[in-house]
């Protein structure tokens, strides 16, 4: 596979940001997604299992505000819980409960602050 090819060097943020894999394309599964460039597929992007998504969206919010989420002031646990509903974060199972266990603050609190996003 060539690493240096222009399409591959434009989706790698993207690919690195959502925790999917690049495939060499005669390695790549139905499930996979082919890259094609003029026609001929250069790559497959294998996206991630959805088992442990919470963790890696808490990871890069926490990467992004530069803590651990317990760390973080009441305005950046803010910030923390509007950049995890914009990605997504609270449309899977439990994830208020898990995301206030990570933060450690309350389900209350989370409920607070999405509120307060969505008013």
């Amino acid at each position: 596979m060539t690493t240096d090819h222009p399409l591959v060097a434009a989706v790698r943020p993207v690919l690195d940001a959502v925790g999917a894999t690049l495939i060499e394309p005669g390695h790549r599964e139905p499930a996979d997604v082919p890259l094609r460039w003029d026609g001929e597929v250069i790559a497959a992007v294998r996206l991630p299992p959805l088992h442990g998504a919470l963790d890696r969206l808490i990871d890069a919010v926490e990467h992004e505000l530069g803590d651990r989420l317990p760390a973080l002031s009441r305005e950046d646990k803010q910030r923390a819980i509007r950049l995890l509903d914009e990605r997504g974060a609270f449309i899977l199972r439990r994830a208020v409960e898990d995301v206030a266990d990570a933060m450690g603050v309350s389900r209350i609190t989370v409920y607070n602050y999405l509120n307060a996003i969505h008013r």
